[in-house]
């Protein structure tokens, strides 16, 4: 593992019932909690109607710039479910059923009234593919070149995601240490500025609230060295105290 690398990857969340609000996505942050640890960052999400032109503009253009590219949603048993066909033609190949796959699913469904045709949909799978396991559903996520093809139901993500863990090549993941204060955060902002250009290597995001009839904010310090964060962390409280307010480890 090349630890100095940054490996970046990108999401595409497929599905129309994200765009039309009536479902609330929670795939890209647990997506993202689980990259971090495996050293990867995530760089860029992109939402996408059920739309095959829609789905392959976006997949080859985020894989491209990208180490890894995700999607979730759209793998399902039913007509709207056009991921796998869009992917395949994206990447110029063919849809064919995995031979695995089937045998999972027909496992799965013995009791369950048997396979069916819709059922065997999700044994679909761009040619090449290899399957990622799914044991909540037994209809697997699949990963070709790049990009991994997962479920858009947020607790079978996490069980595909459980399986691919340590198995992607990533560097060191990021470490943080958060600061809250009560204070306009446009009040610090050259304070913050400061402590980023005195500890390279660092970045500090800024986050905002009013809570209690108050104004604050907390601040992140980010870094893949927790020696780095903890420094930035001591000397940016320093010099937010220094203007006579208080700081409160671990935000407000």
């Amino acid at each position: 593992m090349d630890s100095e690398r940054i490996w970046t990857a990108a999401i595409v969340v497929i599905g129309d019932e994200i765009l039309s609000g009536r479902t609330q996505d929670r795939n890209v942050a647990q997506i993202a909690t689980w990259l971090n640890v495996q050293g990867i960052r995530l760089k860029e999400v992109r939402i996408v109607a059920d739309d095959s032109a829609a789905i392959a503009e976006a997949v080859n253009i985020l894989r491209a710039r990208n180490d890894y590219l995700f999607t979730t949603g759209g793998i399902g048993p039913t007509h709207d479910d056009i991921t796998v066909d869009a992917i395949a033609a994206a990447l110029g190949v063919a849809v064919v059923v995995h031979p695995k796959a089937r045998a999972v699913l027909e496992a799965y469904y013995a009791d369950k009234g048997g396979i069916t045709d819709a059922r065997l949909r999700m044994a679909r799978v761009p040619e090449g593919a290899r399957l990622i396991e799914n044991r909540m559903s037994g209809a697997p996520g699949m990963h070709i070149d790049n990009v991994f093809i997962m479920a858009g139901v947020p607790h079978i993500t996490a069980q595909m995601l459980d399986a691919l863990t340590g198995t992607l090549e990533g560097g060191a993941p990021l470490v943080s240490v958060t600061l809250g204060a009560w204070v306009a955060e446009s009040e610090v902002a050259d304070l913050l500025r400061i402590a980023e250009r005195d500890h390279p290597g660092c970045a500090i995001g800024s986050y905002p609230f009013f809570r209690e009839g108050k104004v604050g904010a907390n601040f992140v310090v980010r870094s893949t060295s927790e020696d780095d964060v903890r420094a930035c962390a001591v000397d940016l409280a320093k010099a937010i105290e220094a203007t006579g307010l208080e700081t409160v480890a671990d935000g407000i």
